[in-house]
């Protein structure tokens, strides 16, 4: 039975990030119960504009709409998503620890500044 959308949290990803697609469609695999609200920032801006949320900055980290309306972005965001799906319960807990979140996010961090600028450097190559 899928949950209603005011139960879920929301993941808004770039799914025209092939990486970020990879990851998405494993996650959905595996929500069979339809706990997560997976929004395609490369589709749909819609949400983003209801958070005033940027579409740079959505493409520059991931965010996450938990279910009591908050925004949370990095590695907190997957925490989030981790929570809601089987199998990633034990990893939401064990990176929830103390201290594990915040070296986890400043990881995430380096590693998402490498990736828009990646992307946004093939795009520039692609003409768009």
């Amino acid at each position: 039975m899928e949950a209603s959308i005011e139960t879920r949290v929301t993941m808004l990803y770039d799914g025209s990030c092939p990486l970020c697609s990879r990851e998405v469609n494993h996650y959905r695999k595996i929500d069979r119960h339809g706990a997560v609200n997976w929004v395609d920032i490369a589709l749909d801006q819609t949400i983003l504009n209801q958070h005033n949320i940027t579409f740079e900055a959505a493409m520059r980290h991931l965010h996450v709409l938990t279910v009591n309306g908050s925004i949370v972005k990095g590695a907190y965001a997957f925490a989030e998503i981790w929570r809601a799906l089987p199998y990633y319960r034990y990893l939401a807990k064990l990176v929830s620890l103390p201290g594990v979140l915040p070296v986890l996010n400043r990881a995430y961090l380096r590693f998402a500044s490498w990736r828009y600028n990646r992307r946004m450097r093939c795009n520039r190559c692609e003409g768009g």
